[in-house]
């Protein structure tokens, strides 16, 4: 294959489709295309300065000398980072398959339920493990999950005091994070070692590590008590893994429980991604941020599963979100949850009571050689000390490729784990000049601290034990789902594009999966090179001058876009600046983000267009002038237009002293055509699940880079295992997944990456071309043009009809496809997003399923079909529906099963029937249900 070719693979349409495409939207090229919708004020005529593509292999050759300049040592740093073993069944059939990393979030919950009951499992490990009420479907990572923690404690505390507590012997990553998080909020926190210093008489909130990052296991139950009489609420961050042997949270009084699963499965990945968690006891499960699985119920009646309490979101409650979090680790924490179902409760003590056994050998060993070792019960961690030599001890044991933790000049810090083995302890001993340990070791743990209930009592925890009866079980959830592998996902926004398999392949070679985000940089020289490459190459797309890619979510990168912007207002002597403007057709994360930012939010109007009102904006800059820290915008807008006004918009607010954040989101319509860095903005983040080919794993992983102008590059987040602000626990985020972004700049090169744009952009005005008569396109920019998406407008054939969003998105899983983004920006309408990647026959197979529905619709209009029983309000139809021996619809069965010119050999059948949302609201069920529930009555 030579270099030119990847391109051709990774973009749908072959030069014959193009000119159709072209000739059906009035256009001889596409650079004519795009001279037309783009705005010349921001068009950039350059060439990208990119290496010239690469082939596949050559860039797997690339990537296999970077990682040749790791070095894969045994970790045994920990700090809630740890060697595991990914079991192959899960790694082969999870992590490798698109079946499950190219699904999009389950907001279809019919044709999701495979994923949605991978996250059940999820949440039922989590809080039967935590002993606590409800656990959401996962967070960012651990750092992240226990700064929302304390903004749920402040949400739901009865007292009144700014001030956070945070227990000394806390991971100290995740005490940054608590702490760049709490200062914008005016939150005060307070380190404080709390086994030995009073708690203050007042405070809101109590944050303990259990075990703690010195190993040390603690009786917390006299703190909770103290906390909950002041009206505090505590949580407690809890490895997993220890609560199979230790009390867990829950039965001392906890409100909420934070952590990670890493070590169920998940490889370190040089700091992520990792499936956080987050649990809260009863009362508190409509405050608990993310999403939430619930269990529901379908037309007929059956369980079905669903995102629950959906209205918390940040894209509902926009400036009144209580956090922007907008995706989860999905992909990771199927991983995970899988590890407990394969491993089930009897598997998940005995991987425990190992690790611990090595690490009560490691510590005889060192004891009988006459280190001293902190006299404290422990799990995997012990610390010992020696006076003077802690840095001879921990080049010692790296000369032997152990990685130990430095704590301090005198204190090293050992952590066993799945992975552990005697050489790995024999190494350590040696490392200290002891000579190790041969004899029986008491690994037993003080009674008072040792769990007594039972956990992971469902029977999906007690049945897939082999790995056959695994891989069965993976096999048909993921055969209850669709996801890119199947077909079409035209979502508006998100940007479901191809995931190529080169570029996802590295992700699992031990040197970029299985180094700790901590161990020495001379052991990291080649992870370090590819993301400095990958930094930079972004920084050239975009016109920026510093990138960083911490933020592990595309909210994240928001966040911290906002946060370096009101840093340089402070040091500018300027900290009074706190409004930021935002569109009404902003995504809701923008709102949350700059309230989380400590900035006050005022929303400028959209004109009858969908742009930007600049009227609007300028009366209120006049009003805010002296305050204005920002505005936020999407380009193209949200609407899915290259609006004109960009550049004025730019420099009005700069005239008036504020920074100008874009949105990164639609930066799949720019790419090699425009720069936001050259055309007036100060910062944007950058999806990389979305224009960079990161995969949406059904809901996460993401990656959302922050992009800064020079002068805010000094804010960018900092290395959090310095005591740095940061956004993230780890520098460098979900490192273990940059691979697939630097492959795809590496192999797309220059060229490449402007035709994707191009055709992105030319794929979206084909499908509004086709179907803008049968429905409206509600708006575009110049010379009628869209940007990469269209909106179509049902709004009039619902008021004419009945027939809703709703309706036309069920039917469409029909016609064997994921509907389009539903009601956002503007309600009751779909938004279209068809890529580069689909090519001309996939587009034309959608958009004759949108003609048809059409006429389906026509149909009820004129009575032929009633309102109530047609096949778009009985959509969708499952296998069981169209064979049941009674057919009292109007409409015959093949019309529901097989409409069109569906597939009737390769038809995908949704599971259940449309779910009703509303019931599991009201009967909140977030745990696996029993096996009763899904008899038939």
């Amino acid at each position: 294959m030579t270099a030119e070719q990847f391109a051709d693979r990774h973009i749908g349409p072959g030069p014959d489709d193009e000119r159709r495409m072209l000739e059906a939207v009035g256009y001889s090229s596409v650079d004519e295309l795009m001279d037309a919708a783009i705005p010349e004020v921001i068009r950039w005529h350059g060439t990208l300065d990119l290496p010239a593509p690469a082939s596949e292999r050559e860039a797997l050759a690339e990537l296999r000398a970077l990682a040749a300049r790791n070095t894969v040592a045994v970790s045994m740093i920990g700090l809630g980072y740890h060697g595991t073993h990914t079991p192959a069944v899960i790694r082969r059939n999870v992590l490798e398959n698109p079946a499950w990393y190219t699904a999009y979030t389950p907001y279809q919950p019919e044709i999701s339920q495979g994923r949605l009951e991978a996250l059940l499992n999820f949440q039922t490990m989590v809080t039967d493990l935590t002993g606590l009420a409800t656990a959401n479907a996962s967070m960012l990572d651990e750092g992240t999950a226990a700064a929302e923690a304390m903004t749920l404690a402040r949400r739901a505390s009865k007292s009144r005091s700014p001030v956070y507590v945070v227990d000394a012997d806390a991971l100290p990553q995740t005490v940054a994070v608590i702490t760049s998080r709490a200062e914008p909020l005016g939150i005060e926190v307070r380190v404080l070692d709390v086994e030995r210093d009073d708690l203050p008489a007042e405070f809101f909130g109590l944050h303990l590590q259990y075990p703690g990052a010195s190993g040390a296991v603690r009786d917390h139950r006299a703190l909770v008590k103290a906390a909950h009489g002041v009206g505090a609420l505590v949580t407690v961050a809890a490895d997993l893994l220890a609560l199979t042997l230790l009390r867990p949270p829950g039965e001392i009084g906890a409100d909420i429980a934070a952590g990670t699963t890493q070590r169920f499965g998940v490889p370190m990945g040089f700091g992520g991604p990792h499936a956080g968690y987050l649990a809260v006891r009863a009362g508190l499960e409509r405050m608990l941020p993310g999403r939430l699985v619930g269990v529901s119920r379908d037309a007929d009646g059956n369980p079905a599963y669903r995102l629950a309490l959906q209205t918390r979101e940040q894209h509902i409650r926009r400036e009144k979100a209580t956090s922007n979090i907008c995706t989860a680790q999905v992909l990771l924490a199927v991983m995970a949850g899988m590890y407990a179902v394969y491993h089930g409760p009897d598997g998940l003590r005995a991987i425990a009571r190992r690790t611990h056994e090595a690490a009560a050998r490691l510590a005889a060993g060192l004891r009988a050689g006459g280190v001293d070792v902190a006299d404290v019960p422990f799990f995997d961690t012990v610390t010992a000390t020696v006076p003077g030599r802690a840095a001879q001890v921990v080049a010692a044991a790296a000369e032997r490729n152990v990685n130990l933790r430095l704590v301090d000049a005198d204190r090293v810090g050992v952590s066993c784990d799945e992975t552990t083995t005697a050489a790995h302890l024999a190494a350590v001993w040696a490392a200290f000049g002891v000579d190790g340990f041969d004899g029986d070791v008491d690994a037993g743990l003080p009674g008072g601290l040792t769990r007594t209930s039972d956990f992971l009592t469902h029977p999906v925890f007690r049945t897939h034990h082999s790995e056959t009866a695994m891989l069965r079980y993976l096999r048909r959830l993921a055969d209850f789902d669709y996801a890119l592998d199947r077909g079409m996902i035209p979502l508006g926004s998100c940007t479901m594009k191809l995931n190529a398999t080169t570029e996802m392949e590295p992700i699992t070679w031990p040197e970029f999966a299985d180094v700790h985000p901590f161990a020495p940089d001379a052991q990291t020289v080649g992870y370090r090179e590819m993301i400095a490459q990958l930094e930079g190459w972004l920084a050239e797309v975009t016109g920026y001058d510093a990138v960083s890619v911490q933020p592990n979510a595309g909210s994240q990168g928001e966040l911290a876009g906002l946060l370096a912007i009101r840093a340089y207002h402070r040091e500018r002597g300027q900290g009074h600046r706190d409004v930021c403007l935002i569109p009404s057709s902003a995504h809701g994360t923008n709102a949350a983000s700059a309230v989380m930012a400590g900035m006050r939010v005022v929303v400028v109007g959209c004109d009858a267009d969908g742009n930007v009102d600049l009227v609007d904006l300028d009366a209120k800059i006049d009003k805010h002038r002296d305050a204005l820290a920002a505005i936020m915008v999407t380009y193209p807008s949200t609407h899915g237009v290259y609006e004109t006004g960009i550049a004025q918009l730019c420099a009005k607010v700069h005239d008036a002293g504020g920074q100008v954040y874009v949105d990164g989101a639609n930066l799949n319509a720019l790419v090699g055509f425009a720069k936001p860095g050259k055309f007036g903005a100060d910062v944007s983040h950058l999806n990389l699940h979305k224009t960079f080919c990161i995969p949406h794993g059904g809901g996460g992983p993401g990656v959302g880079p922050v992009a800064v102008r020079a002068h805010l590059a000094p804010f960018l987040p900092g290395d959090p295992a310095d005591g740095r602000p940061a956004i993230s626990a780890a520098r460098y985020g979900s490192a273990g997944i940059l691979p697939i972004p630097w492959a795809y700049l590496r192999m797309m090169g220059a060229d490449g990456l402007a035709r994707a744009t191009g055709v992105a952009v030319l794929a979206a005005n084909y499908v509004a071309a086709r179907l803008r008569a049968h429905f409206p396109v509600l708006y575009a920019g110049n010379k009628g043009l869209v940007a990469h998406e269209c909106i179509l407008d049902l709004r009039p054939l619902t008021k004419a009809t009945g027939v809703s969003v709703d309706d036309v998105a069920k039917r469409l899983i029909d016609y064997g496809f994921h509907a389009p983004t539903m009601s956002f920006p503007v309600a009751g309408t779909l938004m279209v997003e068809p890529t580069e990647s689909e090519d001309l026959a996939e587009l034309d197979r959608f958009c004759e399923a949108m003609i048809a529905i059409r006429a389906e619709i026509d149909k009820v209009g004129s009575g032929e079909w009633p309102a109530g029983d047609n096949p778009l309000s009985h959509a969708p139809h499952t296998a069981a529906m169209v064979s049941a021996d009674e057919w009292p619809h109007p409409y015959p069965r093949s019309v529901g099963a097989y409409p069109g010119d569906t597939d009737r050999v390769g038809k995908y059948w949704p599971p259940v029937r449309r779910i009703d949302g509303a019931y599991g609201d009201r009967n909140l069920v977030c745990s696996c249900p029993a096996p009763e529930a899904f008899e038939e009555d």
